[in-house]
Parts: structure tokens; C-alpha cells; sequence
């Protein structure tokens, strides 16, 4: 079978071009792969050539939400077979270092992931990928959901960092794939009311429709002013803030916006030149975490389960939509 791929060139730059089948080693399973989500970060690549701290250097191949059929085993792979479907994970970490060793291989120095400079992702015919980051889907699951696990994990991962659970009054910044599967999570997991905003009518509509208590247009006012708007609403603060969106407004709102001794979760990504008001921040003892991809799947698995048959609605009425 011949091997195409969709490759980035440079800004503005993408291609479909033939490429060499990879070559497995006996860690590696080869993979005909079944669906590939696009993301933000593949859009920012796209059109600026960087995404965060990451910037292309090379032709690279994009996607990193994926799932797929193994068509090729490794003569270590056990847990494998040729024909299961699976979904990946598109970060493969050197599991020796220190980071690795304790828990946080998201963060590994050394680690290979889809579609980030200088690393060659997963849209294309065939993939070879690390089979310790392969997991097999079960025959409910659909490959279009199998890719959606990856932006799952990332909601997971999130929520886990807010301790939101049962009772958590929670505000959600930006309505797009990962913050609506923030709030699916969020309601699935305990929390008593997710408000969530957003500048689009249509992705508050679906928020709505899928288990948002409160939805607010974002228009001109300042953070400030829209902080005071989100505690009128709720009648009193969120305890965790998530934001999603990648801007400064969100973030400050979030500073704004959160229970003094709350949490501020940094899920999106914001330009570096930007002033918040972090001293208000320190004083209301707010904890502000990063999220980084994310990490620790077996820790995260009894989210996984309460959340998966959501992930699976959030997949089915995405399509309905479009």
C-alpha cells in the first residue's frame, strides 16, 4: 500500500505528498490509520508556523488526535494483535528520566509527540508509533471517537488539576472542543454549576445543550467588568476557573473571576507580551497551574470511565451539526 501524508512546509504551506512506510521496531506496531482530528495547535502551525514555544524548522507531517488499525506487529508487542483498533497517544516520553520515574512524562525532556517540531505526527496512510502508547478500543467505541480521546485527555487532565468534583462551582473560558469537553467532564465528575463564555452564539448554544447551567456572550466589556457579571450570575465566585481559550482576556477574567484561595487552571496558551493582574492574583492567594498536554492515564482512569460515554455524545452531536 502506498503511503501518502499531509505535510506542512511552512506557513500557508501544506501539501499531500508520498512518503516512505515506515519501519517498525519490535516496541512498534504499524498502523493504517482510521481518523485524525485537527486542533488548535495544528491550525496555529498552519498559519503562523509556531504554536507556543514550538516553531517549525522543517517540513513536518501534522495530526496528533488519532486512532487507527494495526496492520504490523512488533515481535516484542504481546498486547497487540493485528486488526485490533486503537487509540494513540501521540506523546512517547523516554520513561528512564526523573520527571518520567515520577509520574509526569508529559514533561520529558526528551519526548517524541505528534505533529510538534521537529516531530513528524500521524495524518497519513500508514503510522508507526511506540505500542506502549497504543490502547485498543473497545467495539462501542467508534475510531472518530478513538481520535477524540485525545482532546478527552486533555479535559481530564484539566479537571484533575482543579480538584473539580462534587460541589464545584466552576466558570469556563472559551466553548471550543476543549472546553466543551471540560464542562462534559466537569458535570459528569460532581460539579454543581459550570458557567462557560465565549464570543460565538453557536458553541454557547451547544454548551448549553450539553450541560452548561449558565452561558455568556463575551463582547466589549473588560474582565473586570465580565467578573462581576459571571459572580451576579452564579451569586457567588467560581471555585476553579479552566480557561480554554488561549487569550489574555481569559486569563484575566479568570484572575478576576475566582474564589480568593481558588484555582486557575492555564489550559490555553496566551502571548508571552502580555500584562495580567497577577499582583490581585498573589493577594487573593489564587493557585494558578499549567496544563501541559497531560499525564498520568491510570490515575485519571475512573474519570476516564464517567466521562467516555459523554465524550461519546460531544462526538455524535458535533457531526449533527455540521
Amino acid at each position: 500500500m502506498a503511503n501518502i501524508a499531509v505535510v506542512l512546509h511552512g506557513p500557508n504551506d501544506l501539501r499531500v505528498e508520498s512518503i516512505p512506510v515506515p519501519e517498525i521496531k519490535d516496541n512498534e506496531v504499524l498502523l493504517a490509520m482510521c481518523s485524525v482530528g485537527i486542533c488548535g495547535s495544528d491550525l496555529k502551525y498552519w498559519k503562523y508556523g509556531k504554536c507556543g514555544k514550538f516553531s517549525l524548522e522543517k517540513p513536518m507531517i501534522m495530526g496528533h488526535e488519532g486512532s487507527g488499525k494495526v496492520v504490523k506487529v512488533g515481535s516484542g508487542v504481546k498486547h497487540l494483535k493485528i486488526g485490533d483498533r486503537v487509540a494513540i497517544e501521540p506523546g512517547v516520553s523516554c520513561g528512564v528520566c526523573r520527571l518520567c520515574k515520577t509520574g509526569r512524562y508529559n514533561l520529558c525532556p526528551r519526548i517524541f509527540f505528534c505533529a510538534t517540531p521537529p516531530d513528524d505526527g500521524n495524518l497519513c496512510r500508514l503510522y508507526k508509533h511506540s505500542a506502549q502508547f497504543c490502547f485498543r478500543l473497545p467495539d462501542h467505541v467508534t475510531d472518530d471517537e478513538g481520535a477524540m480521546l485525545e482532546p478527552l485527555a486533555v479535559a481530564v487532565y484539566s479537571c484533575r488539576k482543579g480538584k473539580v468534583g462534587l460541589g464545584t462551582k466552576l466558570l469556563i473560558c472559551g466553548a471550543g472542543p476543549v472546553g466543551i469537553l471540560t464542562l462534559m467532564v466537569a458535570k459528569q465528575n460532581g460539579a454543581t454549576t459550570v458557567v462557560i463564555t465565549d464570543i460565538d452564539e453557536t458553541r454557547l448554544a451547544l454548551a448549553k445543550s450539553l450541560g452548561a447551567d449558565f452561558t455568556i456572550r463575551v463582547s466589549s466589556e473588560k474582565p473586570e467588568q465580565l467578573a462581576t457579571n459571571i459572580s451576579e450570575i452564579l451569586g457567588d465566585h467560581p471555585d476553579v476557573t479552566i480557561e480554554c481559550s488561549g487569550t489574555n482576556f481569559g486569563f484575566s477574567t479568570g484572575i478576576y473571576a475566582t474564589l480568593p484561595g481558588g484555582c486557575l487552571v492555564m489550559v490555553g496558551r496566551v502571548p508571552g507580551d502580555a500584562e495580567f493582574p497577577l499582583n490581585l492574583a498573589f493577594t487573593k492567594e489564587i493557585d494558578i497551574t499549567g496544563v501541559f498536554r497531560y499525564a498520568n492515564w491510570r490515575k485519571n482512569h475512573g474519570y476516564y470511565n464517567n466521562s467516555i460515554e459523554r465524550g461519546k455524545e460531544f462526538c455524535n452531536t458535533t457531526v449533527k451539526v455540521k
